[in-house]
């Protein structure tokens, strides 16, 4: 017996013509026809500066006909910060923090010698870049079997998440799902790294299989949507860097 397919709900219409950013209480608003923005949750949409209500700002300018919120992912992710993450800092931190105890950058493959050297070469050098830029210690693994990192690490990567406000600490979160990678996370969170090479990174392994053979339309299609996210979060982390 197949189950029945969900039934296609149409997006809103896009009801408003003009969008329009503006000082708000605690920060900056986002307004359509002069109507401030809320959240799912019905909170009011304020951002921390200019540059990520502009960000938004185009998101919402963008849509057609309809808003399409899976094409919104910054708008996606503020609303994250605001309706969850802003009442779960530790939590989001500490997640961060068990994410880095698998972190992707660390396993260096057993076989073949190509992805070997091409791990070394790759992961080498980011893995060195957060030792010295974030003090810690990360045990490079050999092959698929768990290794967990030193605690003090894990603690010391969720104590420098929680330094950022909930917009910084909701992006590296995001970021660390995305890639696999907390270390990954920080680099691309602090202008070490640009979206598509932090992707590419965490995508080495799977790149050099779809050298050997080939890549099939399903994971272009990730791929392409996860790019998507990577360049969102590169803009998101630019528009919250101090000038």
């Amino acid at each position: 017996m197949t189950g029945k397919l969900a039934p296609y709900v149409e997006p809103p219409r896009r009801f408003y013509k003009v969008v329009t950013t503006g000082q708000a209480a605690d920060g900056i608003g986002l307004f359509l026809d002069g109507k401030p923005v809320r959240t799912p949750a019905g909170k009011p949409l304020i951002l921390p500066n200019p540059a990520l209500a502009d960000m938004l700002a185009r998101e919402w300018d963008a849509q057609a006909t309809h808003i399409e919120m899976a094409k919104m992912p910054a708008t996606r992710l503020a609303f994250t910060a605001i309706d969850f993450v802003g009442e779960a800092r530790d939590a989001t931190a500490a997640e961060i923090g068990r994410y880095a105890g698998a972190d992707a950058v660390c396993y260096f493959a057993d076989s073949p010698t190509a992805l070997i050297e091409r791990q070394v070469q790759h992961w080498g050098p980011v893995i060195e870049w957060a030792e010295q830029a974030l003090g810690v210690s990360c045990v490079r693994v050999t092959g698929i079997r768990h290794q967990e990192q030193h605690a003090a690490t894990l603690l010391k990567l969720a104590r420098l998440a929680e330094e950022h406000d909930d917009f910084g600490l909701t992006g590296l979160a995001h970021a660390t799902a995305l890639f696999g990678s907390a270390i990954l996370a920080f680099a691309l969170g602090r202008g070490e790294l640009g979206g598509q090479a932090a992707l590419d990174l965490s995508r080495l392994d799977e790149m050099f299989q779809q050298e050997q053979w080939g890549v099939d339309e399903e994971a272009a299609e990730r791929t392409a949507n996860m790019l998507v996210e990577a360049l969102m979060l590169e803009r998101w982390f630019e528009a919250l860097r101090p000038d």
